[in-house]
């Protein structure tokens, strides 16, 4: 946005400072800025937020903070805050906020949509600027100093909490060249300090720090004050202006070797997988297309005395086909997300954009789902197309129950999404979807995703199965006794260990952009290992595949879904080990809201990987089966 000390049509003198919701990595809850009584502005209304913003739970509100460009101010008095444990109202709101200071809560500020970021000295000499800012400190009763109270010596009573009360905000410009008088805002950045103002009216920043015990009874005023001066800096131009915070992330240089690394080795693995596959099935179909005399052919063996049974439908075929409807509305809803993120159409600029794209896609994503459900069970001599097609409808929010035919979806994924927002009501954090968004939510699935997926289905009975190269036979062969390596269990869990290899650094990365508050932005590299799970899930299942065809198990259906979608188990073991290794959440609340929504991802990974390994096998047991003679 444009800037000028003259208020003309294009450029604005004042400079507006939004504030946005607070959150913490001891805890999932995230909060509103009103919640912790801070100085708040009635006046001013509060800026519309999109679908992904309210998703993520974000509340941007604007701020007692204004600005006029080029105009350095010390010292400012924004609003005194008085309280008295006396009153029941008081030592609530007093509480809540020691609470907010013990866990470690951030404030986020916003200026011309750039994040103001506090920048402090790390290891090594290297600066890390967080995009957020603590609401204070505690020092514990044995006098450790916790978290941001280590940058400060003054901060040294035992069990007391200190508050940043004051900010030094610097904001940075460059002159638009060739116009006059107009610049851009290029960096927003304050330095959280704590002052006990002796005369709140008139403030002067000096003084001990605003401290507060943890016992304290009797009446206490916490002063809020400010100080911004404007620096100009031609080295940043406004297209670059976001590089700075993300350059300064935290394991940058490790995650780009770290996913080379990984891509070095899944690539290798994978060419191994593909040399043996084409060499043996090389081998295998030259040797059945040489039998010409018929005791060759009684003497078959291997993947070809399964041909009359290959294509026999799968039990619980009603299922397998519903998942592989909501597997594919997945799969195209990350595909297209991934790629426009790529494009940078989804930047962290963008708020709440990710998240938007991934709805309305997922919404209008409907008909792909339905087709292909449809396609399948009718390939599968399935004839209750009606529950099919509610079926696929409901799967991905919920999934009914194919015995009953009743709505099962209370059961999965929206009674998992409901708990987790009740209990966000009832702790009254941000992340609680409001009333009217869960109407739009359920207007967009009943009103736009339902009707799709009816139109999907219909297009999908309406066309003629799917036509294999082998007869099925009517009598099913009998299936010799297998195996430890060629039952069904040890194939599945060896499946899934390939595909998580190639994901999980990146997995790391996205846990901590989602629990942990950091920005993701590397949207090109998590593509790259998108298409690498994609060949990687395919080639382990095609491979498992073909040694149970050899061992004459012709139950591959079920078989491959779950072989590559065994995946999700391993995200899961992943995310709990995760959950207790690397965070440092507390509470009952805070944690069943970590494990709930962390189901809610296995599951939709399970039906995306699961949906790529069936898909792959098919067509590689139809192609094996169509280029061999069969009498």
């Amino acid at each position: 946005m444009c800037h000028s000390l003259k208020l003309d049509l294009d450029c604005k003198s004042t400079i507006e400072l939004f504030v946005n919701r607070l959150d913490s990595v001891e805890s999932v809850l995230p909060y509103e800025y009103t919640a912790f009584d801070f100085c708040y502005d009635e006046s001013e209304k509060r800026p519309s937020e999109n679908l992904g913003q309210v998703l993520f739970g974000e509340r941007i509100e604007p701020s007692p903070y204004k600005f006029s460009f080029k105009k350095n101010m010390e010292c400012q008095s924004v609003c005194p805050k008085s309280y008295n444990t006396e009153k029941a109202e008081d030592k609530a709101k007093l509480e809540f906020l020691k609470k907010g200071m013990l866990l470690n809560y951030q404030h986020h500020w916003i200026v011309d949509n750039m994040p103001v970021t506090w920048c402090y000295d790390v290891e090594d000499n290297q600066k890390f600027c967080n995009p957020g800012f603590p609401i204070g400190c505690y020092v514990t009763d044995t006098g450790r100093a916790k978290d941001a109270c280590v940058v400060n010596a003054d901060f040294n009573d035992k069990d007391t909490f200190y508050i940043f009360n004051h900010v030094d905000i610097t904001i940075f410009y460059h002159v638009v060249e060739n116009e006059a008088a107009g610049a851009r805002l290029v960096a927003a950045k304050l330095e959280p300090k704590s002052y006990k103002h002796t005369n709140w009216e008139k403030p002067d920043c000096t003084g001990p720090p605003m401290s507060l015990g943890n016992k304290f009874s009797g009446e206490i005023k916490i002063p809020y004050t400010y100080s911004v001066k404007f620096v100009e800096d031609k080295t940043i131009r406004w297209a670059s202006r976001w590089d700075y915070i993300l350059e300064s992330m935290p394991h940058t240089n490790i995650q780009w070797f770290s996913i080379m690394n990984s891509l070095v080795i899944v690539l290798f693995l994978s060419g191994m997988v593909a040399m043996i596959m084409l060499r043996t099935l090389h081998k295998d179909i030259a040797r059945y297309n040489q039998m010409d005399s018929v005791e060759d052919a009684q003497e078959e063996f291997g993947w070809k005395l399964v041909h009359g049974d290959v294509f026999r439908p799968p039990r619980k075929g009603m299922l397998l086909s519903v998942f592989l409807g909501s597997g594919t509305q997945i799969f195209i809803m990350t595909f297209v997300t991934l790629f426009f993120a790529c494009l940078g159409f989804l930047s962290p600029a963008n708020r709440g954009a990710l998240m938007t794209c991934a709805v309305v896609l997922w919404v209008l994503l409907g008909t792909p789902a339905g087709y292909v459900a449809a396609r399948y069970y009718k390939s599968f001599g399935g004839e209750k197309w009606k529950t099919n097609v509610l079926l696929t409808a409901f799967l991905c929010p919920g999934w009914v129950n194919e015995e009953i035919n009743n709505s099962f979806e209370f059961k999965v994924v929206f009674a998992d999404f409901f708990v987790m927002n009740l209990i966000l009501w009832g702790e009254g954090s941000s992340a609680a979807m409001p009333f009217g968004t869960l109407v739009a939510i359920l207007a967009l699935w009943f009103c736009i995703s339902v009707p799709l997926t009816f139109i999907g289905a219909y297009f999908g009975f309406k066309k003629s199965g799917i036509e294999h190269p082998v007869r099925t036979n009517q009598i099913p062969r009998q299936i010799p006794e297998q195996s430890f390596y060629t039952k069904p269990l040890p194939g599945i869990v060896m499946g899934g260990i390939l595909p998580f290899g190639c994901i999980f650094i990146q997995l790391f990365f996205i846990l901590n952009s989602i629990w942990s508050h950091q920005m993701y932005y590397m949207f090109g590299f998590l593509f790259l290992v998108f298409i690498i799970l994609l060949i990687t899930c395919s080639e382990a299942t095609i491979l498992l595949c073909y040694f149970h065809l050899c061992a004459e198990d012709y139950h591959w259906q079920w078989r491959s879904f779950l072989t590559s979608g065994f995946t999700a188990v391993y995200f899961l073991v992943y995310a709990i080990h995760y959950f207790f290794s690397k965070l440092q959440i507390s509470g009952l609340a805070s944690t069943i809201l970590y494990f709930g929504y962390t189901m809610i991802m296995a599951l939709i990974f399970f039906l995306f990987t699961g949906t790529i390994g069936f898909f792959a096998c098919f067509w590689f047991v139809t192609k094996i089966y169509s280029v061999v003679k069969v009498d």
